[in-house]
């Protein structure tokens, strides 16, 4: 094989050759409680559009219109695969306002308005690679933009490394629909419950499909959560105080049914966009969960509930710690707590000849 430019061993740190006008994309690659996270620090045409002045949601927007390409050159096929996830960072302009940094989450089939196992990363992101000034020990704030609105992240910092856990203080949060009949091809009548975390989900507990989140195959979850995400999208419509961007359901959370408060962990699985399956217990997942179980009366604020990812086996904590009003909505802010840890760094490329440069899906 020819060497590459600049000639040298294999061992010297070079580009593979690649179009001179493709792309190539930097990123930092972490997980959070075994979701992954690919971080693009710097996206150029995302910085261009930043700095002309358009808001988060039009960024949004612009990245699905325009930057597609780079979406599913880093998620999909030969460099991500059917379950990975993005985030773009943003810094300056309308789109990161008052805020450290603001982020374009990518998954499988879009850009989604809220993650919560990204924040979690993107927090020690922010403090690791220098996005916060003079960050103070034990424990710096991070603030970030995101689609649905601004957080805060809360990273443990010894003045050299951030740490974990990292927790986080969520959007207003709130019980969209309660006890609400719909009927799911195949299955029949089910009761769920909508609830919003930064985006919304159904909820059901897996019991009432015939199946055990902990035990089930994975696959017959992933069938049944989306003809439950299929039907509501069919027979429920949805509305956001602020904006009908947002009013979307990503998808249905199949729980153990363990509502009530208890000190043990409750399970879940998140099924979201295409069938895609969220490996951690799913930050806005456990936001709109916590928000309903709030809305109920089955917990009261500041009761600790622990959640457990039934692909993983990985923990996250939440607690309701204020009330907040949004739009007619009685609504609470919630803090999420989980691990994020960072897995290294990749540099991907781009040949123009090749067929599959922007990837492909299989699943």
């Amino acid at each position: 094989m020819a060497a590459a430019e600049g000639g040298g061993g294999v061992g010297e740190r070079r580009l593979p050759p690649h179009s001179p006008s493709g792309l190539v994309l930097r990123t930092v690659e972490m997980h959070t409680g075994g979701e992954p996270l690919r971080i693009v620090p710097r996206l150029e045409a995302v910085e261009e559009a930043a700095a002309a002045g358009l808001s988060l949601l039009s960024l949004r927007r612009e990245v699905s219109a325009a930057q597609d390409h780079v979406r599913r050159a880093l998620v999909h096929e030969p460099r991500g695969h059917a379950g990975m996830y993005g985030a773009v960072v943003v810094r300056g302009g309308p789109a990161a306002a008052g805020a450290h940094l603001a982020a374009i989450f990518l998954h499988g089939t879009g850009c989604s308005a809220m993650c919560g196992h990204a924040v979690l990363a993107l927090g020690r992101f922010a403090l690791d690679y220098g996005l916060v000034a003079a960050p103070s020990p034990p424990e710096a704030a991070v603030r970030l933009r995101c689609p649905c609105g601004p957080v805060t992240a809360f990273v443990p910092w010894d003045g050299r490394r951030s740490g974990n856990p990292v927790r986080f203080h969520s959007v207003p949060a709130f019980a969209a629909a309660t006890d609400l009949a719909i009927d799911v091809p195949g299955h029949g009548k089910m009761v769920v419950d909508i609830g919003y975390g930064g985006t919304y989900y159904a909820f059901l507990s897996a019991e009432q499909l015939g199946l055990d989140v902990c035990c089930s195959k994975t696959r017959d979850l992933v069938s049944a959560a989306s003809a439950v995400t299929e039907a509501v999208k069919k027979q429920f419509t949805l509305h956001h105080p602020e904006s009908e961007d947002l009013a979307f359901l990503y998808g249905t959370i199949l729980t153990d049914g363990k509502d009530a408060f208890s000190e043990e962990p409750t399970t879940n699985i998140c099924v979201f966009a295409d069938e895609q399956v969220d490996r951690s217990p799913t930050g806005s997942g456990v936001t709109a969960r916590i928000a309903l179980q709030y809305h109920k009366g089955l917990i009261q604020l500041d009761q600790t509930r622990t959640f457990r990812s039934s692909t993983t086996g990985s923990l996250f904590t939440g607690k309701a710690v204020k009330e907040a009003k949004f739009g007619d909505y009685n609504a609470v802010i919630v803090e999420v707590s989980g691990e994020a840890f960072y897995t290294g760094t990749a540099t991907f490329t781009v040949e123009e000849e090749d067929p599959l440069k922007y990837g492909f899906l299989f699943k």
